[in-house]
């Protein structure tokens, strides 16, 4: 985490943001309080690209797909407005390094572990699956670390199975 800087907004939509969590092609990610007193992970689309109306469909489509998914293994959607002016989405929060960084920083995970993470994965799958979805991206750095196991993220470019 790093701290917001003078340029980034005290809230988006009702919720206070906390610090950054990170930043990608899409747009920053931060850590939000949601009006409840939950934390959110909260991503937000640049200004750039919430011009172009073809982005803000794959936008909207990337809500309601991960809204689609449920279960111990995906974080909740639990806000999002793909119509605001900057179109942003609130996840639960997860505590947790992605497995891409776990692994660079500490080597090979122990049989043990990888039993636990194969487990998880497999019911990942299986919940994105029930909800008639293929990932498209599964990968290390679409994977966190949780004290309740791997959670699956980034539905952006996930397709309904015919």
């Amino acid at each position: 985490m790093r701290p917001l800087t003078s340029t980034d907004p005290a809230r988006i939509g009702p919720h206070r943001l906390l610090s950054r969590l990170g930043a990608g092609g899409m747009g920053e990610v931060y850590l939000a309080r949601t009006p409840s007193g939950r934390l959110a992970a909260l991503k937000v689309a640049k200004a750039e690209l919430a011009a172009d109306p073809e982005f803000r469909a794959r936008f909207a489509r990337e809500v309601r797909t991960a809204q689609m998914v449920t279960g111990p293994f995906t974080p909740d959607v639990v806000d999002a407005d793909p119509e605001a002016p900057a179109p942003w989405m609130a996840t639960e929060y997860v505590p947790g390094p992605t497995l891409k960084d776990a692994v660079r920083g500490n080597g090979p995970f122990p049989e043990p572990t990888l039993r636990v993470l194969a487990v998880g994965l497999a019911r990942a799958l299986q919940a994105i699956h029930s909800a008639g979805l293929m990932h498209r991206d599964l990968k290390p750095s679409n994977i966190l670390l949780s004290p309740r196991g791997p959670q699956v993220i980034d539905f952006g470019i996930a397709r309904a199975v015919e």
